[in-house]
């Protein structure tokens, strides 16, 4: 970081000039259609999402930045090189001057581009662009040297973000194919019907009355964190809950991605919505955390995904019937020795707090504030006559 301010005062000490972005480059659409995409395309096909679909025709070749025009306006940012095509709703951005390193304006666009088109966009259904307010976007354009110097440095935070990514993802596959093995290989072991060793009982059903504090309130939003929900309802209301969460009690989601868990371990009032149902273990027969597991794991899901309502929108399961499902249960010895394996993957591939999602948010701060910091130069002030 030194070198690169030395390299700015030296080369631009009065600032550097701000241009629009319609003076340096070609701004337009594609033409292609969402229905022209086809699964093993040969070319890169951008539409308007994240998601890069494949085409057999393409319609540029060059060095360009993607935008969509409408949705993820602000968000969504694809740097391209080679032949592509493009979505007729989403934009290309190719510079035409030699002053303008592409991918240092990619990282400048990504850094600033959304504050000053959500000023302009149009909010509808969707959030939408037009050409005129892209081309009128300023950016800082300093030496060709500097703005290298700059893309280097990004280029380096992407790829070590990129690969504790990957790693993750790894860490991820491994943690799931253990989770599993450990349950699949519980053989001649008794297994139970859930209502026979918990209770079971789901949420209110009617819609809350929220409140600026009181109660947190939780859903299947909540289910990764169930004690930071920024909704809340009077204790009035929640007094007249009949089933009010105890410790080692599970939350698990029964609409939409059904069967996610979280084990109930603070002593924090929480009231819940219907797409949760709440599970309470006998502790003498089945350890939380191993419930908790089990159902995540292929077994709980195949057992789930049988008695889910595939047709209701969204797919949900009913409380009663997440009774019927049929787990292996083994001894309490056994149970705590796979939950002891299992947190250790779990806390490494999931808690934000600590192991790789943490090292990811960390770096991801990391890298924001030093490309907010590269990216931020005093204004050139020409003096005209």
């Amino acid at each position: 970081m030194i070198k690169i301010e030395e390299l700015i005062e030296e080369l631009c000490p009065n600032g550097v000039p701000y241009i629009k972005l319609q003076e340096m480059s070609e701004i337009g659409t594609g033409s292609s259609d969402r229905k022209d995409a086809t699964e093993d395309g040969i070319y890169p096909f951008y539409v308007r999402s994240k998601e890069v679909l494949r085409i057999n025709k393409y319609e540029y070749d060059e060095t360009a930045i993607i935008i969509p025009g409408e949705g993820g306006v602000g968000e969504i940012f694809h740097y391209v090189k080679g032949k592509y095509a493009l979505h007729q709703r989403a934009y290309r951005i190719h510079v035409i001057d030699s002053k303008l390193n592409t991918k240092y304006l990619y990282y400048y666009m990504f850094a600033m581009f959304k504050k000053f088109i959500m000023k302009k966009a149009v909010v509808a259904t969707v959030t939408s662009i037009r050409k005129p307010m892209i081309e009128q976007f300023l950016v800082a354009v300093p030496p060709l040297e500097v703005q290298c110097k700059i893309v280097h440095i990004l280029d380096d935070f992407t790829k070590l973000s990129a690969k504790l990514s990957a790693e993750l993802s790894a860490r991820e596959k491994q943690y799931n194919y253990y989770k599993d093995k450990f349950f699949l290989e519980l053989n001649n072991v008794k297994r139970y019907k859930l209502n026979e060793i918990a209770e079971i009982y789901d949420g209110t059903h009617q819609t809350p009355k929220y409140t600026d504090s009181g109660v947190r309130f939780i859903s299947v939003e909540n289910i990764n964190d169930i004690y930071n929900s920024k909704k809340y309802i009077s204790a009035e209301d929640y007094s007249k809950y009949k089933i009010k969460p105890r410790i080692n009690d599970i939350f698990m989601t029964r609409i939409g991605n059904i069967g996610k868990c979280s084990v109930y371990d603070k002593e924090i009032d929480l009231a819940y919505y219907v797409s949760l149902a709440l599970i309470r273990p006998n502790s003498e027969i089945v350890n939380s955390y191993y419930l908790k597991f089990l159902i995540e794991s292929i077994i709980g899901i195949k057992e789930l995904r049988k008695r889910t309502l595939v047709n209701a929108v969204p797919i949900k399961v009913n409380k009663d019937d997440i009774g019927k499902i049929e787990l292996p249960i083994p001894s309490i010895e056994e149970q705590i020795r796979i939950v002891n394996i299992l947190t250790k993957f779990d806390k490494i591939t999931n808690d934000i707090s600590e192991g790789l999602p943490a090292e990811i948010e960390a770096r991801q701060k990391q890298y924001e504030y030093y490309r907010d910091k590269l990216l931020t130069f005093k204004e050139l002030v020409v003096n005209e006559g």
